[in-house]
């Protein structure tokens, strides 16, 4: 069996940390470098339905793409919730390593793997990384389609690929319009219009997206072609969810190739925060409203704050 040192070395090639962003935490949060491992179990979250989880699999080490402590702690008591993730890691000898930025702009990365689910053929990053010479690696991907569909079929094929979630697949767009290019990242895509626009794709596929930016997009046209771009939303988790299966499979393939018979699984838990949906059943504002909430909202009136 290897030791976890061993694998970490195997991990940190596919992913350097120091291609991580500068204002990101991966790398291995806890575990002894010289404990055997002989079970994996990959995941988009380390919190404590996953510690869980990892316990009753009997593994050695948990690989999340978030970080479990983004902006640092003065603490890891058990009385807060990651804490209490630290002591039940650290109580069952599993080590925890966290791969996310670094994840995001491998090749393949992140949105590789949200291509294959979705089953695009990837062209290019949609933001080159400078520093790749091969111009393979970078945040986003540029994709085709093998032949158009609607953003309504596209939307119904994102939904049917990716996890089941609450939100399920949000459009902004004409759903009849047809889509033969999209951009797609996983993960929290709206600072990155700019670049689809520039990349002149018929959709872009991602999550977290905000009304204003969202507004914005739809609003303009993508550079040089006229063309009205489509947005697709879907949950954050979901879109990260597949490198798990990616990642996966690159460390059974390093496994098979050193000889380390690893046991390596993906977790099917749904830890997207959002549980229910519930749609609005409110008239639309353009059918006649009763007068109490029909008034115009005046300069001294909070509830007429424009965000």
């Amino acid at each position: 069996m290897p030791r976890l040192s061993e694998v970490i070395a195997a991990l940190d090639a596919l992913w350097p940390p120091e291609r991580a962003e500068e204002w990101d935490a991966v790398g291995t949060v806890c575990g002894d470098p010289d404990q055997e491992v002989t079970r994996v179990l990959f995941a988009v979250d380390p919190v404590r339905e996953i510690v869980e989880e990892a316990v009753k699999l009997g593994a050695d080490l948990l690989v999340t793409h978030h970080p479990l402590y983004l902006r640092g702690t003065t603490t890891v008591a058990a009385s807060t919730f990651k804490g209490r993730v630290v002591h039940t890691l650290i109580k069952n000898d599993i080590a925890l390593h966290v791969a996310h930025t670094n994840a995001d702009t491998a090749d393949p990365g992140v949105s590789d793997a949200l291509a294959g689910a979705l089953d695009l053929r990837v062209v290019r990053p949609l933001v080159p990384d400078a520093a790749d010479p091969t111009g393979r690696r970078g945040l986003g991907r540029v994709c085709e389609l093998d032949h158009p569909l609607t953003v309504r079929e596209l939307a119904a094929r994102a939904a049917e690929r990716l996890p089941a979630t609450a939100q399920g697949i949000r459009v902004a767009g004409d759903p009849a319009a047809l889509v033969r290019t999209v951009a797609v990242s996983g993960g929290s895509g709206d600072s990155l219009f700019d670049d689809v626009r520039a990349a002149g794709v018929d959709a872009f596929l991602t999550a977290d997206l905000r009304h204003h930016p969202a507004s914005e997009a739809v609003a303009r046209t993508t550079e040089g072609s006229g063309t009205p771009l489509a947005l697709l939303d879907a949950a954050h988790w979901a879109t990260e969810w597949p490198w798990c299966e990616l990642a996966a499979a690159q460390l059974d393939e390093i496994s098979d190739r050193e000889g380390w018979g690893l046991r390596v699984h993906v977790s099917k838990t749904v830890t997207d925060p959002w549980t229910a949906h519930a749609a609005s059943a409110h008239p639309s504002p353009t059918t006649a409203l009763p007068t109490s909430a029909s008034r115009t909202p005046s300069s001294s009136d909070p509830l007429g704050a424009p965000n």
